[in-house]
């Protein structure tokens, strides 16, 4: 049963904490056996989002802060051992993303924080993490990695499929009946509307997209945001904080906008941007797997069950897993990938040169 126990663990963009999966991959599917969620201290999270920008000391303020996270990491595997029964020793690695404060393809690197060698030494468990570096080295955009897992978990011979994850950053997944799965980041997922949401409301989001949906989107403003290049740029691509966030946003305001009716606008924003790009990339899907907090946002999902039709818009929970637990699943996978030597990456969605072996791996 050790070579089949796994842990997961994700700490997306979002910054709403660590998510964590105990996942049992000796089937043809993970069978999840526990999760547990580690919410993230408020300085924690203000030195993960000004670690996304050059700042004074940065290198010792990223070692300390991956050092942080690494006990949040260990908090997380010992909630989800706690809450199965299972022992340490039982687990045959953790899989763990890191926290990434930046992400330059173009430049030739990404870096995921999280110290997994002292994950490693805290727990008493292999741990393989850093899955990105490697891709980006074969020419790829180290991103987006879950459409192999997707492939792997939610594809159906039978019908054409795609798979939203509404992340801080917002990506598909197309997976056709015929031919080979890719995907892309589409643009902003949460990040935006959360970080307007903290600002006028004084919360980590806009829960359940009520705010939002009170208020009514600025055409000109989301005219102006949907000229951004990235939209129009073709895959392989992805992208994240170092592109969308305060300072992008504040440059498309003119001033004087009514909060609310930005937040609405943001909405509108990440609903066409993924809808576009599902229309001119995914015309055959015919069902569209949603996963990631932004199924949360009930505002959101509406709008989009809209604007994907005739496609049927629903979460992976009917697919047998957590709409927030697939990504923390996916890291549990690409990590038993990596031991036993299997490619994690899928060449046509990320762009790298050829299938590659992905993680680096801190042996307990």
């Amino acid at each position: 049963m050790k070579d089949q126990l796994f842990v997961g663990l994700m700490s997306g963009t979002s910054l709403d904490g660590v998510d964590a999966v105990l996942v049992d991959l000796s089937g043809a599917k993970p069978r999840l056996l526990a999760n547990a969620q580690v919410p993230l201290d408020a300085p924690l999270r203000r030195e993960l989002l000004a670690l996304n920008a050059s700042g004074a000391d940065e290198i010792d303020r990223a070692a300390q802060a991956g050092n942080d996270l690494a006990g949040r990491y260990a908090e997380a595997v010992a909630a989800v051992l706690k809450e199965s029964g299972t022992a340490a020793p039982s687990l045959r690695a953790i899989g763990c993303h890191g926290q990434t404060i930046r992400h330059h393809p173009e430049r030739g690197y990404t870096v995921q924080i999280g110290n997994a060698a002292r994950l490693a030494e805290l727990t008493g468990v292999c741990v393989v993490a850093d899955f990105r570096s490697r891709d980006i080295a074969a020419g790829g955009q180290g991103a987006p990695l879950a459409p192999a897992f997707h492939a792997a978990v939610f594809a159906d011979p039978a019908e054409d499929r795609a798979v939203l994850n509404l992340g801080g950053i917002a990506n598909l997944s197309f997976l056709p009946r015929q031919g080979a799965a890719t995907g892309f980041d589409t643009g902003p997922g949460n990040c935006l509307l959360d970080l307007w949401a903290a600002r006028h409301l004084g919360k980590a989001c806009d829960e359940g997209g009520a705010w939002a949906a009170a208020g009514t989107a600025l055409a000109e403003l989301l005219e102006r945001m949907l000229r951004e290049p990235y939209f129009g740029l073709p895959p392989p691509k992805s992208t994240g904080r170092d592109l969308f966030n305060v300072h992008w946003l504040e440059g498309a305001l003119r001033g004087g906008e009514n909060p609310q009716a930005v937040q609405a606008t943001l909405l509108e924003l990440t609903a066409r941007s993924v809808a576009g790009a599902l229309l001119r990339h995914g015309t055959g899907a015919r069902r569209v797997i949603a996963c990631g907090g932004g199924v949360k946002n009930t505002a959101l999902m509406q709008r989009l069950v809209q604007l994907c039709a005739p496609a049927v818009l629903e979460t992976s929970a009917g697919h047998g897993i957590d709409p927030q637990l697939v990504e923390a699943t996916a890291f549990a996978w690409l990590a038993r990938r990596a031991l036993d030597g299997q490619p994690g990456n899928l060449p046509a969605a990320t762009g790298a040169r050829g299938p590659r072996v992905l993680g680096a791996v801190y042996p307990a």
